[in-house]
Order: structure tokens, then C-alpha cells, then sequence
């Protein structure tokens, strides 16, 4: 399955490694060394994602973070901060209701508790799917990749799917995604990574830097 394209993107690859392995350790060292506010913070990141520039909205939790309203405000107080996302309302709801869910009865946050308790990230993204408003299995992978446990998983976003249709892993792109077809394409990605000998985590900011020229979060 190594087509033309993959020749090119091989090579990009081999130039920005170092990169993207630095930046998956640093991922890694979240959940390593994190607390639950920490582990939060990237979940709340990425409700705020969809639709949305990733530098937004990571600006937007680090501001409400510093002022301590992530943890703390209503979502009217929190909207201010949202202004530079997409559906800022429907997220700040969004926001409100996970606080609610990722701390208990003393309002104290037990996320990385909580996700500790799971067998897999699979089992990790379904119960994320199944429970958080706002996000899809692209998010949940999303999450999890940035906490260091994207190891299996993928995260199909309309930037990464082009780039799969391009090195002839999916015939194209799919007008909508359902979480069956999700799945298929994930294995498939498996099926290439194993191939061509680069991690699914590697892959997906490679292929992410290929359109912004950028690897974040």
C-alpha cells in the first residue's frame, strides 16, 4: 500500500521524528505526572476543540484555568473566555456539566482517579462517548492521546482522513462518520501503521503537520 504520496510523507516523517517523539513524551508526563485538575484541563481542552483552532482553545482553558473559573465558575462567568471557540455557549454548558462530573461530593476533582479505574483506553473512550456532552469518539481519542494513551487509537479528523484517502488507506473521504465506520477506519490505520513501521500516536501528528505545518496538542 505504499503509494507516491507515502514517499513524501515518509520523509517529512524522518525529518521532524525527534519532534513528534518529544511531544508524546510530554503527553505521557501529563498522566504521569499530573493531578486530577491537570488530567481535567486536557478533557476540558477537548470539548472545546471541535469546529474550533487548537491554540484557541487551549488559550481559552489555560485563561479560565488562571482564573480559576474552570474549576470554579458558573457558565455565565466562563463564556467571556469562550468568545475565541466556536458554539461558545453550548460549550461553556458543555463545561458545566463535566465539572459536575468529574468531582464528587465535596467538589473535590477525582479525574485521574477516575480514569484509572478503566481496564484500556477503550473501555476509557467508550464510557467517555457514552457520558460526556459534546464529545465523539474523535474528541474521546483526542483526550486520550493527550494524556498518553493513544497508542491504538485514532483521531479522524477531516484533516487526517484526507491524508489517508491520499496514501490509499481509506478508497475516500467518508461524507459523515458513524461510529461503526469510525472503528473500521481505526483498524484499518492499525493494518497501515504496522506496514510501514510508524506508531498510530507517530502517525497522527505527522499527518497533522502535514496541514499545519505545527505539532501541538
Amino acid at each position: 500500500m505504499k503509494n507516491a504520496y507515502f514517499y513524501e510523507v515518509q520523509k517529512i516523517y524522518e525529518n521532524i521524528r525527534s519532534r513528534i517523539e518529544e511531544r508524546l513524551d510530554e503527553y505521557r508526563k501529563i498522566w504521569r505526572d499530573g493531578d486530577n485538575k491537570d488530567i481535567f484541563c486536557e478533557l476540558a481542552f477537548c470539548i472545546l476543540t471541535p469546529q474550533s483552532k487548537a491554540r484557541n482553545a487551549w488559550k481559552a482553558i489555560s485563561e479560565l484555568r488562571d482564573n480559576n473559573l474552570l474549576f470554579t465558575g458558573s457558565e455565565e462567568e466562563m463564556l467571556p473566555f469562550l468568545n475565541i471557540v466556536r458554539f461558545n455557549r453550548t460549550k461553556a454548558k458543555n463545561l458545566y456539566i463535566l465539572r459536575k462530573q468529574m468531582t464528587d461530593e465535596n467538589g473535590k476533582f477525582i479525574t485521574k482517579d477516575f480514569f484509572s479505574t478503566f481496564n484500556s483506553s477503550f473501555e476509557m473512550r467508550e464510557w467517555i462517548v457514552k457520558n460526556i456532552r459534546g464529545m465523539s469518539y474523535k474528541e474521546a481519542s483526542h483526550f486520550l492521546r493527550n494524556i498518553g494513551f493513544g497508542q491504538e487509537l485514532a483521531i479522524l479528523d477531516r484533516h487526517i482522513l484526507k491524508n489517508l484517502a491520499a496514501l490509499d488507506v481509506i478508497k475516500e473521504v467518508p461524507k459523515t462518520v458513524t461510529p461503526k465506520l469510525y472503528k473500521e477506519i481505526e483498524e484499518k490505520l492499525k493494518e497501515y501503521c504496522k506496514e510501514i513501521d510508524i506508531p498510530m500516536e507517530n502517525i497522527d501528528l505527522l499527518l497533522w503537520y502535514l496541514e499545519a505545518k505545527d505539532i501541538f496538542k
